[in-house]
């Protein structure tokens, strides 16, 4: 029997060393175990050659059956690995091009990010109203992101004045309605994003359907009366609004998701301000590069949002102070009378 293993390692040795392929020397190998066999079949009991080989042919027998399940196993492995690939591949080349892979390369590489967070990214929703100062970097770095939809919604048209800090728009879309000019840039900056363009103000008739297409929306509007709509909305959809603000030097954002336990808007800002006491930016002037700073952050939070990282703005306000170069956060508490999310208080309280 030790002669046959000879033989069988000799014979792959001289393969290896005349670089043939191992399917080939695993073929002599089975040759010399069908000869071996044969002999044994074929010589009687006493001759010299089954005693050389091991005398009877069972062991050989059972040896040669272990050895075609060892490649019937290796064969279904591999057969059921390819349909494994084959089903997953489509799937990701569907999901992500290697131009998109490359593109995101920096998120994928991120610890808490990573391609599921990537992922989340592509399939998100996230509506922005308003593409002023604040949805303009927000929209810019949302698209870049690789946010899968993107909605916006402003019935505004570009105008000079607004290019001083509305970075979105370019001197040849003056005159254009904003949201034409958003999408266009979004689409050069990202051609792997959709963008939802609604020319038209947000108004309590088509809020709700409009709200209900999106998993998150980002208030960058400069008016109390459609920043209450937004946030009533949102609040009824269980929807997180991350909000934006801006007074010249000074800019201040927060998540609002009272489903999560935190106040909503009107929970900190239960009463329209007086005339004269928050003056537009067209009345009291805004940095320019400001609403690139808020509405960067404003994006930002939309990510961790979305790919559950580190810790959303829920519960908080981020103050910058642009002219002093200084932030502070301040924690915000619920108001248990809000007329918006009194309600859901008393649920949180019971459960």
């Amino acid at each position: 029997m030790l002669l046959v293993f000879v033989m069988a390692a000799t014979l792959w040795g001289i393969g290896a060393l005349m670089g043939a392929p191992k399917r080939l020397r695993w073929s002599m190998i089975g040759l010399l175990w069908v000869a071996v066999v044969g002999l044994h079949l074929a010589l009687p009991a006493a001759h010299p050659l089954r005693l050389a080989t091991g005398e009877s042919p069972a062991l050989w027998l059972i040896l040669g059956g272990f050895a075609v399940l060892a490649v019937i196993y290796r064969l279904a492995l591999k057969a059921l690995r390819s349909k494994a690939d084959a089903q997953q591949e489509p799937e990701q080349k569907k999901l992500f091009s290697e131009t998109e892979l490359d593109r995101y390369a920096r998120h994928i590489v991120l610890r808490e990010l990573g391609g599921p967070g990537q992922k989340a990214l592509k399939e998100a929703r996230v509506l922005v109203i308003g593409a002023g100062g604040l949805g303009s970097p927000a929209l810019l770095y949302l698209a870049a992101a690789g946010v899968g939809t993107i909605g916006v919604i402003d019935d505004d048209m570009v105008d000079n004045s607004n290019l001083q800090r509305q970075v979105i728009h370019r001197d040849r879309d003056t005159g254009l309605p904003k949201v034409q000019s958003a999408m266009t840039a979004m689409q050069a900056q990202n051609p792997s994003v959709e963008v939802r363009p609604y020319q038209r103000r947000l108004t309590k008739e088509i809020a709700g359907d409009l709200f209900a297409d999106y998993d998150i929306i980002l208030d960058g509007t400069d008016n109390f009366d459609t920043r209450y709509l937004a946030n009533a909305t949102a609040v009824g959809q269980g929807k997180p609004l991350i909000s934006g603000a801006l007074s010249q030097w000074e800019g201040q954002l927060s998540v609002f998701d009272p489903s999560k336990g935190t106040p909503c808007y009107q929970c900190i800002f239960p009463d329209r301000p007086a005339p004269g006491l928050a003056p537009s930016c067209a009345e009291a002037g805004v940095l320019g590069p400001l609403p690139g700073v808020v509405g960067a952050m404003m994006a930002a939070e939309a990510v961790k949002l979305i790919a559950h990282a580190g810790q959303p703005l829920l519960g908080e306000m981020l103050i910058y102070d642009a002219l002093w170069g200084e932030t502070r956060k301040i924690s915000l508490k619920r108001r248990e009378n809000c007329p918006v999310c009194g309600q859901t208080h008393e649920k949180d309280a019971e459960a």
